[in-house]
């Protein structure tokens, strides 16, 4: 109850601040495991990932954000786990692959910090989604923040990682983890959904 309301204030803010639309939000399915993969260059694009969303999307967050009263309590309510500082530990890739295998849905930006361009995307958000059997959906986040100057969220059709999974070696998931990232980029230039 908690999330649906967040989601909806901070939807219409959003729409009213930046004029935040979603395209293709049709190829997120409505039920099962799901991840969300996505570029990242603002603090922001949780926000704005998993707004227009109809599904809770849950995300990693820094270990001290749950320190903070008030706002610890609160982004746990609205799907946020901890992560420890210094990169992403066994428990947090337990916690999401757990999630996931109860049908949730996870958020994560496969490059692991902030980057103005689309850069190289790490394994991690493609090794969860093998073994939880999780559907990848990349979403590129096209806008800058400026107040009143239009963002888009992008969802491409969803990619199926079997085949790679089936081969289930290191350079397979290299593999998986450059399409997912060539999809972003492509959805970048474009702002339509890549099929």
């Amino acid at each position: 109850m908690l999330y649906r309301i967040a989601r909806a204030i901070l939807r219409a803010l959003y729409v009213l601040l930046y004029r935040l639309e979603a395209r293709g939000i049709e190829n997120i399915p409505r039920e099962g495991p799901v991840v969300l993969c996505s570029n990242h260059r603002s603090l922001q694009d949780p926000i704005t990932l998993g707004v227009w969303v109809p599904r809770k999307v849950h995300y990693m967050a820094k270990e001290e954000l749950f320190r903070i009263p008030l706002f610890g309590p609160l982004i746990r309510a609205v799907g946020a786990f901890p992560v420890k500082r210094g990169g992403v530990s066994k428990e947090a890739i337990r916690t999401a692959i757990t999630l996931l295998q109860g049908g949730n849905v996870m958020g994560i930006f496969p490059e692991g910090t902030r980057n103005e361009s689309v850069g190289m995307g790490k394994r991690g958000a493609v090794t969860m989604a093998v073994r939880a059997k999780a559907i990848v959906v990349p979403v590129a986040l096209v806008g800058q923040y400026r107040i009143f100057r239009k963002m888009v969220a992008v969802y491409g059709a969803p990619i199926d990682l079997t085949p790679y999974a089936e081969q289930g070696t290191t350079e397979s998931m290299e593999e998986a983890t450059e399409l997912i990232m060539s999809r972003i980029r492509e959805m970048m230039s474009t702002g339509r959904p890549a099929s």
